[in-house]
């Protein structure tokens, strides 16, 4: 879902220009796919896992009806040295979407339901933060990210919790839009879960099984899990990784997707993810077999809402927008489609071009490096005769220094923790809080030390230590959610509220909860 997901998909408009390296001029089209897809990636992943401290990786490349490649290269796990495989499971994460996108598309060709159907026709008291937008919202808003909300907003409250989906649903109405409803995009999690949610009202079936009798069955996809539910059990799977906000490479915990499981929660391998592109390249037929309506294809692929139209200095591309469930561009003249998967520990992509019947999938298990988007276009400038440029190292300088700047803050940081006494008595800062979205959070003493737990986040906790002026130090025990400076209110010599942060791959925006 997360960090490099909307950073990167943007990118696609506003980096800027590079200058061309010293490598070789571009050969013609085909001798250069042998050249570098048949004869140069081996080299060119090695040397990208090693740079960007990415254990392990595997990639499908799909291109006129053949799997072209097929491979893992890395391990797994840096503890057993066991190696990816073409196999290897892995959370590809708002890949799902697009799987969402498709069983409602196939609904309507079904006549079981019109995409333009509004969402209280099937949920009567669903409500957005707005009478108007309530009224107004359908299938199509929610699986194109146009209600006028903030990208990720409401993630911290939603991801790996223990709300159900009925809940979910109904604290959307929390949500105040900061953009215009149809107008802007916004990536919202949530708005994927409730039109998934309908189709159990019209088919009388989960939204899982729907997606595995109709989708994942007819396609072979029999290594794959609907559901994140004990991925930690299963074999030959990934375990995952990050090295945000630390010096070394740190294992993460699973992420639980089921309660968001529309949005993201399928875990998959390249050899199945082979047959989902396939199918994308042929119409929507699998060996032969029509899986989906070709008019349900297409529904996916026809732009709802642009996100750019200008014209990117760094990749060959003018606009981008999104479909159902599916970002929507052009590169070097081609129409693409793609989407990005971001799980805790994981980052993925995959990406289909149907003039040049070539797609790609790219599943991994470090999920801050940029190598698995870098990899994609250099891929996809193989195919279509774009000027070479090594497109992982120039990533990789404006990445190493970002970093390095994070960890040398932190660093700072730490260095002051405890150096001075607080305003008030550690016990005056203990006690419930709470945020209308979230709801209550409870600050607790241990020793010296203030500790935050989130309530329904029950594995997640949080320490806060003291630096100075009024700041402490917030470091979430899931790395993953990221170490920050945050500050309590305090007014007339009561605490009154503290704003807590997170890993911009939650939630963008601090929450602020406030004393009871």
């Amino acid at each position: 879902m997360k960090r490099p997901v909307i950073l990167i998909l943007l990118s696609l408009c506003c980096h800027s220009l590079i200058a061309q390296n010293d490598q070789p001029a571009a050969t013609p089209l085909r001798d250069q796919e042998n050249s570098f897809v048949r004869d140069s990636i081996d080299q060119y992943v090695t040397q990208g896992l090693k740079d960007w401290a990415l254990p392990g990786l595997a990639v499908v490349i799909v291109k006129d009806g053949k799997v072209i490649l097929m491979k893992g290269y890395g391990v797994r796990d840096v503890v057993t040295k066991a190696r990816v495989d073409s196999n290897t499971l892995f959370m590809i994460a708002s890949n799902t979407k697009l799987f969402t996108a498709s069983s409602l598309a196939l609904l309507e060709t079904r006549e079981k339901l019109s995409l333009d159907d509004p969402i209280t026709k099937y949920f009567p008291d669903y409500r957005l933060y707005d009478s108007v937008s309530t009224t107004l919202v359908t299938i199509r808003d929610l699986l194109s990210h146009r209600i006028g909300t903030k990208t990720f907003e409401g993630d911290f409250t939603f991801w790996n919790t223990s709300l159900s989906r009925e809940e979910i649903m109904k604290r959307m109405r929390l949500l105040k839009p900061v953009q215009h409803f149809r107008q802007d995009f916004g990536y919202c999690n949530s708005c994927f879960l409730t039109a998934g949610q309908v189709i159990q009202v019209v088919t009388g079936k989960p939204w899982e099984n729907f997606v595995q009798t109709n989708i994942l069955d007819p396609l072979d996809m029999h290594r794959t899990r609907v559901l994140s539910t004990a991925i930690d059990l299963q074999t030959d799977v990934a375990t995952p990784y990050t090295t945000s906000y630390s010096d070394t490479l740190t294992q993460v915990p699973y992420d639980n997707w089921n309660n968001l499981a529309p949005a993201a929660s399928i875990v998959s391998n390249v050899n199945d993810l082979s047959h989902w592109l396939l199918m994308q390249l042929d119409s929507g037929k699998y060996n032969g077999i029509q899986v989906l309506p070709w008019k349900a294809v297409q529904k996916t692929r026809d732009v709802n809402i642009m996100i750019s139209s200008r014209k990117s200095n760094y990749l060959p591309t003018h606009f981008t927008g999104y479909g159902l469930g599916l970002f929507v561009g052009d590169y070097q003249g081609r129409q693409i489609y793609w989407h990005t998967g971001g799980a805790g520990g994981m980052v993925s992509n995959v990406c289909f071009v149907p003039e040049e019947k070539l797609g790609i999938a790219i599943l991994t298990n470090n999920d801050n490096q940029d190598f698995f988007e870098s990899l994609r276009y250099q891929i996809l400038d193989s195919y279509l005769d774009v000027p070479y440029v090594n497109r992982s190292l120039h990533d990789l300088a404006g990445f190493e220094h970002k970093r390095k700047a994070q960890a040398d803050q932190i660093h700072k940081w730490k260095t002051n923790v405890k150096r001075n006494k607080p305003q008030l008595p550690l016990s005056s800062y203990t006690g419930l809080y709470s945020n209308p979205l979230y709801g209550p959070i409870q600050i607790v003493q241990q020793e010296n030390q203030l500790i935050i737990h989130f309530g329904t986040k029950p594995e997640l906790s949080a320490t806060l230590d003291y630096l100075d002026n009024g700041y402490w130090l917030l470091s979430y025990n899931n790395i993953e959610y990221g170490i920050f400076k945050v500050k309590f209110r305090i007014q007339d010599g009561k605490v009154k509220s503290i704003t807590t942060k997170q890993n911009p791959f939650v939630e963008y925006d601090p929450y602020l909860f406030t004393k009871d």
